[in-house]
């Protein structure tokens, strides 16, 4: 049985109500018109229940603007999504088209500050985030009378004498949910072993995130990225308004994963009756690095579930972090984000 608007339905009573299903929810497919977002493939998302949520088919299917019953969950930068075409990967130019939103995605043998290994040098956060997607997939999926939204696509990151991935990543959505489903596939196309890093970048803002809201875990050992944060480690929990001059903080994060594999935490506004968390298979994805910033415009939370950590790939090497994919090995990756009202 599906819930929705206040009530409980079959597949046979809803369908009498509405002339198609999209006029309750659904994928549509688009592409946006102007200044460096102009012909960004998109698919605009509905599950029913009020969340809501783009997904950028050329941005390595991130997930831009998201809302739940009308209230905004995502930080939106002042870079806009910009297309593709104007990415810049030397440095930390990376950021900027870094547009925020709900999910960016960073990796896929690159992840953190910007480094130099083996004679190549990496840009901040890898290319992921900028690859368009091909193969792109709808589905509509009924199972009796519960019905769930898929949207799926695929990216490559390729270079001639060095990586081939291919990343397949599936969106599910049930009819009246409130819950993101990200589920990837990573797989070694290629005839060398390659690196292997990937960060989901989850970026939670105003009005869900203001100084009466609380980051809520099991307890679990919490660790400062570098001096710069050491002063914050007591608080990492809570936050503050928007703060002129304020300079970021990271906290290493090792959550506890339940009896399926799952780790997680959620942030909670209690004044305005919303919480929205983040939930990850342990098994991948290891860390969940937290980027607290509270500076003013740059007012967000990032939650970011990673198999490795931001100090970038030179220092997952120089410690023996580095993964590897070995030429047809898979990964598989799952993440969940979910929004409630409390």
């Amino acid at each position: 049985m599906t819930r929705l608007f206040d009530k409980t339905w079959t597949r046979a009573e809803l369908l009498q109500h509405v002339g198609d299903l999209s006029q309750v929810a659904g994928i549509k497919l688009g592409e946006w018109s102007d200044g460096n977002e102009r012909g960004l493939r998109v698919a605009e998302v509905r599950s029913g229940s009020g969340l809501a949520f783009t997904v950028l088919l050329d941005r390595g299917m991130d997930i831009g603007p998201a809302s739940y019953k009308g209230s905004p969950l995502a930080w939106i930068s002042p870079t806009g999504f910009g297309h593709p075409m104007y990415y810049e990967p030397d440095g930390i130019n990376w950021l900027r088209t870094f547009g925020g939103g709900l999910l960016t995605g960073c990796g896929l043998t690159s992840v953190g500050s910007p480094s130099e290994d083996q004679g190549e040098s990496f840009g901040q956060h890898g290319r992921l985030s900028n690859l368009p997607a091909q193969r792109i997939g709808i589905d509509e999926l009924w199972q009796g009378d519960e019905c769930s939204f898929v949207l799926k696509g695929e990216m490559r990151q390729a270079r001639v004498f060095g990586e081939d991935l291919r990343l397949s990543r599936r969106f599910t959505v049930g009819l009246g949910g409130n819950k993101i489903e990200v589920h990837d596939l990573v797989e070694n196309l290629g005839s060398t072993p390659s690196p292997l890093m990937i960060l989901y970048h989850i970026n939670l803002g105003f009005p869900l995130l203001d100084e009466s809201v609380e980051l809520v875990a099991k307890p679990h050992p919490v660790n400062p990225r570098d001096a710069a944060s050491e002063p914050g480690l007591k608080e990492w929990m809570h936050f503050q308004a928007p703060t002129a001059g304020y300079s970021e903080q990271v906290f290493h994060h090792d959550l506890p994963a339940d009896k399926d594999g799952w780790a997680g935490l959620k942030l909670v506004n209690k004044r305005r009756g919303l919480q929205v968390s983040v939930h990850f298979q342990k098994a991948t994805l290891p860390n969940l690095v937290q980027w607290k910033m509270m500076g003013q415009g740059t007012y967000v939370l990032g939650l970011e579930p990673a198999n490795c950590l931001t100090t970038g790939r030179a220092q997952e090497h120089l410690h023996g972090t580095l993964q590897v994919l070995l030429p047809g090995e898979r990964r598989e990756f799952s993440v969940e984000i979910e929004a409630e009202e409390v």
